[in-house]
């Protein structure tokens, strides 16, 4: 009877276990009609991000990126420096992560690595518009690059 009812305690146990490690319900995200217009767009935009101070440049080919970025994007100055580097800092490395494991990692998707160090100055720009093709492509493709929802 003791030895029966510590079996079923231990039971009791994992499954309590199990319930609580398990996550809740991911937070579906609410993408807008202009949103859903950026995303669907088929010609090509090329974004030149640059910094001419810094001489640094990240070149991003997406179909309705520029549109995105310009219509739907919070505008340049709604974040600091600081809360952007940081993102994309934490970005940066899950996506060069992904880019390393092409058989887990759509390789369509994770293409190519980005050389991004937190001991550097980019400048603004370049932080604002990197952090914000991290938020168009989580939320174009229903990727997530770290612990952040991507909102707008």
């Amino acid at each position: 009877m003791k030895h029966t009812l510590l079996k079923i305690f231990g039971i009791l146990i994992m499954v309590v276990m199990m319930v609580s490690s398990c996550g809740g319900a991911k937070e579906s995200l609410s993408i807008s009609d202009d949103e859903k217009k950026a995303f669907t767009q088929k010609v090509g935009d090329t974004i030149n991000i640059a910094d001419t101070k810094t001489e640094y440049e990240i070149i991003i080919i997406e179909p309705g990126f520029n549109f995105w970025l310009n219509s739907i994007a919070k505008p340049e100055g709604y974040y600091s420096q600081s809360y952007l580097e940081n993102r994309n800092n934490v970005y940066v490395i899950e996506w060069n992560q992904r880019v390393m494991q092409p058989q887990v990692y759509d390789p369509d998707l994770y293409e190519l690595q980005i050389d991004y160090s937190p001991n550097i100055d980019y400048g603004y720009e370049v932080n604002y518009k990197l952090y914000n093709y991290f938020i168009y492509f989580q939320r174009k493709y229903n990727q997530r690059l770290g612990p952040f929802i991507p909102r707008i």
